[in-house]
């Protein structure tokens, strides 16, 4: 994406560049919130019933699946997700809570071993209160990290650059999770 200079647009010129994210318009927006909290509504619900590479899915287990977020903080953001249609952790069968689990760790060694990051966020926000953008769907993200990843564009401009496109990211990351580890 190329950054537009201030000379050519009418008021009076200043010092910013402006780099257009016009694609972030369509989370703002609500693009892909669910209108109700049901399954019908439910993108998580509704990903791994696609293709993988349609739904954004890097790895499918016995009762949970491991999707792209497709607005991502940072490239390789991948979302844990139960195929079961419930919103709370504690909400989870035993079955459940063990693949979960084990789908974030084996997550976090892919994303090691194809993006090399300096650390994790790692974390689930229940409720809407509490941040969740689809909180009638339990999601844990896992966000990789690197030094110098975050800087002024999030914080004043509320934008993110990001380096690689999610399909890319997505091929990458199921490429090595079938691998094995």
């Amino acid at each position: 994406m190329d950054a537009e200079s201030p000379s050519g647009l009418p008021g009076v010129p200043d010092a910013f560049q402006r780099l257009w994210t016009p694609h972030r318009m369509v989370y703002i927006d609500g693009e892909n919130k669910p209108s109700a909290p049901d399954e019908a509504s439910c993108p998580f619900c509704r990903a791994p019933a696609t293709t993988d590479a349609e739904g954004l899915v890097v790895h499918r287990g016995e009762t949970c699946y491991v999707v792209m977020n497709l607005y991502p903080y940072n490239p390789g953001h991948l979302l844990v997700c139960p195929y079961r249609h419930v919103s709370l952790y504690s909400d989870l069968t035993n079955a459940e809570t063990a693949e979960f689990a084990a789908l974030t760790q084996e997550g976090m060694r892919v994303l090691t071993d194809v993006s090399h990051p300096m650390g994790f966020n790692i974390g689930i926000n229940q409720g809407e209160v509490a941040g969740a953008g689809i909180a009638a769907h339990l999601h844990q993200h896992i966000v990789p990290r690197w030094q110098g990843d975050s800087n002024f564009m999030p914080v004043i401009a509320q934008t993110k650059a990001l380096p690689q496109l999610i399909e890319d990211a997505r091929a990458r990351l199921a490429e090595r999770w079938a691998a094995g580890s």
